[in-house]
């Protein structure tokens, strides 16, 4: 470490890397505050960083603290232009690869562009709330539940995408169990006889599953008996020879 004064240190680490550092006390401990590597950052510009740093703490402010806030708005302006679509688009480019059902691809942003982005898709996706979700769902829970249950899960994912990235924060508002299931009609027999919402949806589980017991076999993801194996009627017809 290389004092060139007030404050300011050039460090060398153990590989030869040289970065710059401004050291100065906070409620009796020392602090070192990072200020960029040597090669991007000459002396001037580091003796000029230094000093900003020494204003600071005479105003009584914590530079680490007032640069870590500075970052945080940063990233909040980016999130405020950050929305539901880009967000969307961003979530699919990252995981379409491990999507080998070529028509699972294709339904994702159709599913999406239809139901979604005429409610909330042009809006921040912080600002996306359960009344919106909700705008998106309704018209089409009880019409097409099938695609309304994949539709629900699909928001509620990029939803955590976002908040992983830190565009949003709080509860997802998809969110499905203790949440929407407070808000929606259980699963209900629509047209022919197929299950609604979260019944199709395990349902699908199960047939991706493969898993069938021994003696039947999967048609259309429903359990039918063998014709092979059906138990042979006893003829109640006696014998007469």
């Amino acid at each position: 470490m290389h004092h060139d004064g007030g404050g300011l240190y050039l460090q060398v680490s153990a590989g030869g890397a040289k970065s710059w550092i401004f050291r100065f006390m906070l409620d009796g401990h020392t602090r070192e505050m990072g200020l960029g590597p040597v090669h991007a950052i000459p002396l001037a510009e580091a003796r000029k960083r230094a000093a900003e740093c020494r204003s600071m703490r005479l105003d009584g402010s914590d530079p680490i603290e007032a640069r870590n806030a500075q970052r945080n708005e940063k990233k909040l302006e980016a999130a405020k232009g950050m929305t539901f679509d880009s967000c969307a688009a961003a979530y699919i480019a990252a995981h379409k690869a491990g999507w080998q059902n070529a028509k699972h691809r294709e339904q994702w942003p159709n599913t999406l562009n239809t139901y979604a982005g005429p409610v909330f898709g042009s809006l921040p996706v912080r600002a996306v709330d359960v009344g919106l979700v909700m705008k998106a769902l309704k018209p089409i829970w009880q019409t097409k539940p099938e695609t309304a249950s994949r539709l629900r899960g699909r928001i509620e994912a990029i939803l955590d995408w976002a908040k992983v990235r830190e565009y949003r924060k709080g509860e997802n508002p998809a969110r499905w169990r203790g949440h929407l299931d407070k808000l929606l009609p259980r699963a209900q027999q629509g047209p022919q006889g197929r299950a609604s919402s979260g019944a199709a949806l395990r349902r699908d589980r199960r047939f991706h599953r493969g898993a069938t017991q021994p003696g039947r076999r999967r048609v259309a993801g429903v359990g039918v008996s063998h014709p092979d194996r059906r138990p042979h009627r006893r003829s109640n017809r006696r014998s007469l020879g």
